[in-house]
C-alpha cells in the first residue's frame, strides 16, 4: 500500500521535527518535506507533490491564511492545520476551514512538545481523514465594477446562493432541529443555518470540535445567520429563533420540563470517542422531542449519532442526510444512510430549503405563504 506522503510547514524547528517524528512512526504515511515557511512549502509542494500538508496558522513571510487561499485556488489539496489554542487561534481557524482547510489540531500555548507529541493519535488520525477528502476548488472572489456588479471576466461562484427564505410564522414551538456533523461541518452548518429564518424552531448542534473554539464559532455564526446562536448552557430554555452549540468537551442533550425543553450540558466519558458525541444528543432527541424531531446528519468521519438518528426516526421524526456528492467525509452520513435512519438523502444546498417545506407541510402551512 502506497504511503501517505505529507508535508510539515511550522516556524518552529521543534514542532517540525516532533510532527515528523509522529508521521514518520506511522506505517501508512511518510513526512517527506518540512518547510520553515510559506515560500519555502510552495517550492516543496511543487517540487515533492504530497497527499497532504500541515500547516502552521501564524508565520513569517507570508500568513498561513494568504498562503492557504492561493493554494486552494491555484492547487487544491488536503490541508489540516496546526493551531493556537488562544481566541485568536480559534477565529482564524474557522477562516481556514471556510477557506478549505479538512480540520485542524489545537496546539497549547505552554508545554508544546508535550501537548503535540500527547496528540499524535489526533493528528495521524486527521491526517489519513484529509488524505481521502473530497477538495474542491476556492474560486475567487469576482471583482466588481462600478455599481455593485460584477466586472466582466470575474470567476463565477463555486454555487449560487439559495434563494432567501420566507417567514415561517407561526409554527409549533415543540419542535426542534438537530444537527449533527464533524469533518467539513463548519462550513456545511453554516450553510444550513443562514439560509433558516428568524421565526424557524430551535436548532440543536453538535459539532465536534474540542474546547476554546465552540465559542468563537457560535458568535461567527451569530453574526451570519438570522437566528441567534450560542455555545449551550446547562439549564437554559431553548427556544424557537435560536441556535446552541455543544461547547467543546462537554456532552449535549435536552431534557422536557414542564411544558419547556431544556439545555443539558454535562461532562462524561466520551460517547463513539467524542466528546461532544452526536449520538448523545440524537438519543435525547428520540426520547424527548419524539414526533416533534427533525434530524440532520452532515458531513463527517466515522458513524457518531447513526445509530441515535434510526432511534429518532423510530420515535416519529422526520430525517435529512447530507449525500455523498457535497460532503467532504461521507463517513458519518453514511453510516446514517445504512442504518436505515434517513427519509432523505439530499445535496447540502437543498438541506434548508427542504427542512422549511417540511416545517411548513407538518403546521398546515401553504409552501408559499410568506
Amino acid at each position: 500500500m502506497a504511503k501517505t506522503r505529507v508535508v510539515v510547514v511550522d516556524d518552529s524547528a521543534l514542532v517540525r521535527s516532533i510532527l515528523t517524528e509522529i508521521i514518520n512512526r506511522q506505517p501508512d504515511m511518510q513526512c517527506i518535506g518540512a518547510a520553515s515557511d510559506p515560500l519555502a512549502a510552495r517550492e516543496m509542494i511543487r517540487n515533492l507533490n504530497p497527499d497532504v500538508i500541515t500547516l502552521d496558522v501564524e508565520m513569517p513571510k507570508m500568513d498561513g491564511l494568504d498562503f492557504l487561499q492561493r493554494l486552494m485556488r491555484l492547487r487544491p489539496m488536503p490541508v489540516v492545520m496546526v493551531s493556537t489554542l488562544t481566541e485568536r487561534g480559534a477565529e482564524v481557524t474557522l477562516k481556514a476551514l471556510e477557506l478549505g482547510a479538512v480540520d485542524f489540531v489545537a496546539k497549547p500555548k505552554i508545554g508544546v512538545a508535550d501537548g503535540i507529541r500527547a496528540l499524535a493519535q489526533d493528528i495521524t488520525d486527521k491526517i489519513r481523514i484529509a488524505a481521502k477528502a473530497q477538495i474542491r476548488r476556492l474560486h475567487a472572489p469576482a471583482p466588481t465594477a462600478a455599481g455593485g456588479a460584477p466586472a466582466a471576466g470575474g470567476a463565477a461562484p463555486a454555487h449560487k446562493p439559495a434563494a432567501p427564505i420566507a417567514s415561517l410564522g407561526r409554527l409549533s414551538t415543540e419542535k426542534i432541529i438537530f444537527i449533527g456533523a464533524s469533518t467539513g461541518g463548519t462550513e456545511a452548518t453554516k450553510d444550513v443555518l443562514v439560509n433558516l429564518p428568524a421565526d424557524c424552531p430551535a436548532v440543536c448542534i453538535t459539532q465536534h470540535m474540542p474546547p476554546g473554539f465552540t465559542r468563537s464559532y457560535a458568535a461567527r455564526l451569530d453574526g451570519l445567520c438570522k437566528i441567534r446562536v450560542k455555545e449551550a448552557q446547562d439549564g437554559e430554555r431553548i427556544l424557537p429563533g435560536h441556535g446552541y452549540i455543544a461547547p467543546g468537551g462537554m456532552h449535549f442533550s435536552v431534557e422536557r420540563s414542564g411544558a419547556n425543553y431544556i439545555a443539558r450540558v454535562q461532562d462524561g466519558e466520551p460517547v463513539n470517542r467524542h466528546k461532544p458525541s452526536v449520538e448523545v444528543l440524537f438519543n435525547s432527541a428520540a426520547k424527548v422531542v419524539g414526533p416533534n424531531a427533525l434530524g440532520i446528519m452532515l458531513t463527517g468521519m466515522g458513524a457518531d449519532g447513526a445509530k441515535a438518528m434510526k432511534v429518532m426516526k423510530d420515535a416519529g421524526a422526520y430525517n435529512l442526510v447530507q449525500d455523498e456528492a457535497t460532503c467532504v467525509v461521507f463517513g458519518m452520513p453514511r453510516e446514517a444512510i445504512n442504518a436505515g435512519a434517513a427519509d432523505e438523502v439530499l445535496p447540502l444546498q437543498q438541506i434548508a430549503t427542504r427542512l422549511v417545506e417540511r416545517l411548513r407541510s407538518t403546521s398546515g402551512m401553504s409552501l408559499n405563504r410568506v
